[in-house]
């Protein structure tokens, strides 16, 4: 059994529903957790140079499945694309595209849980544009006995009436397991290398496997990172790639860092921005100010062609009413900060709660300019404070047994929604 540790280490604080929860335990059974792909589908081409599949698969982690798919098909990762990245512990349906790749090779794939369907040829490959949302059905096992139906719809029905949830980044940003990432991504920022790297390769976590956590422990004792080496297992392939090259000039952190895919070293700066729009949120939420409507000072995200779009509108008196009757419609969010080069604070009293956040951090715009890793520079952006939610369903199977479908745009989390209906900071992930 998993458990996900305390969300208040990614700052994530409180609850927006004060119903009690229902309790309860997530991924009983990987099927317990389906998720679809709301996608732009690539239009067909005869013989155009992508194939498009729609790939199902059960307990996969995305990255992990499209590894063994171009195992099989001997073809670079680099050459398959995909809109999404999905969870292991779950039921999936999602869309990719092979560039170059023969119809009927694919077709001939097989991989154990992995259905490959609907297969055609497109001119266009699949990418992050393409993702809408997704659907999620959900079960949850080991449900409180005292919970009844009433309950659950009661709190089903504050969802629909406030027209979401608070828009979080989830678990799944930080890391399950360890949720190091913003920690990492927060030593880079601040220039820190040395940190950063004894961060990934030695900060133990409770919920790790057993050899692991004294392996990682051992090495922030010691510092030994030749005798790491031997010890630490082949699964942690990026640990001992940095730690080789440490053995080799033990004094150059920024170079045991470039060990690492860009893409996870990226992520590692965008985790510390969630991390920090987690905790303005959270104060939002403390100072009961709503995030569903617009107060003075509150900076507007227009929704246009079913897009957030980010243009800045700050809310005055002359304007306030106009805009929330234009939230109340979907058609605009309050947002917060995603703290950058280029942040541009909120007035009134949100501003007073963002720029409160950032200075107890002692960071500076200028921070998110990395010199050594230009690449890991980032801007900034804004984030809607509240995650739309769309055709929400709830129900009981049978004792203790309740599910949930709903439909959420990309980038929300559907753990941040569950959280609220099980009232839980850690939950309970078989």
């Amino acid at each position: 059994m998993k458990v996900i540790q305390n969300e208040k280490r990614i700052g994530i604080e409180v609850f927006y529903n004060q119903d009690p929860g229902l309790g309860g335990r997530l991924r009983y059974y990987p099927e317990d957790f389906k998720v679809t792909e709301i996608s732009n589908y690539p239009k067909e081409k005869t013989n155009g140079r992508f194939t498009i599949a729609e790939i199902s698969s059960v307990n996969w982690e995305t990255n992990q499945l499209v590894k063994e798919i171009s195992n099989k098909l001997h073809m670079s990762r680099q050459r398959i694309g995909f809109a999404g990245t999905k969870d292991k512990r779950a039921k999936t349906k999602q869309l990719m595209s092979f560039y170059k790749t023969d119809v009927e090779k694919l077709k001939e794939v097989r991989i154990n849980d992995i259905i490959i369907e609907n297969i055609y040829t497109s001119d266009k490959p699949v990418k992050t544009g393409n993702l809408v949302g997704n659907n999620f059905d959900i079960t949850i096992r080991n449900v409180d006995k005292r919970i009844t139906k009433e309950n659950i719809d009661k709190i089903t029905n504050f969802f629909k009436e406030k027209g979401g949830f608070p828009n979080y980044f989830g678990v799944q940003r930080f890391g399950i397991i360890r949720p190091i990432t913003h920690t990492v991504g927060k030593f880079i920022v601040k220039g820190d290398f040395e940190k950063a790297v004894l961060t990934y390769l030695a900060e133990p976590f409770e919920d790790e496997d057993e050899e692991i956590f004294n392996l990682r422990n051992d090495l922030k004792q010691t510092y030994d990172f030749a005798e790491a080496l031997k010890r630490f297992p082949n699964k942690l392939n990026y640990e001992k790639a940095m730690l080789n090259a440490l053995i080799n000039e033990p004094e150059d952190f920024i170079k045991a860092l470039k060990q690492l895919p860009k893409n996870l070293l990226t992520m590692f700066v965008y985790a510390y921005q969630s991390y920090l729009f987690n905790k303005i949120l959270s104060e939002r939420l403390k100072k009961e100010i709503p995030i569903n409507e617009a107060c003075i000072g509150d900076i507007i995200l227009p929704v246009r062609k079913n897009i957030i779009e980010q243009e800045n509108i700050f809310t005055t008196e002359r304007n306030i009413e106009k805009i929330n009757k234009q939230i109340s419609k979907g058609k605009a969010f309050v947002s917060g900060v995603l703290f950058g080069t280029d942040t541009i604070f909120s007035d009134g009293i949100m501003g007073e709660i963002e720029r409160d956040i950032i200075n107890k951090e002692k960071i500076d715009p200028r921070d998110f300019i990395i010199p050594d890793m230009p690449y890991l520079s980032s801007s900034g952006l804004r984030r809607a404070l509240i995650a739309p939610v769309d055709n929400l369903y709830s129900s009981i199977l049978e004792d203790n047994v309740v599910n949930l479908k709903f439909d959420l745009k990309k980038g929300c989390y559907a753990t941040c929604l569950l959280r609220e209906y099980m009232k839980a900071d850690n939950i309970k992930v078989y």
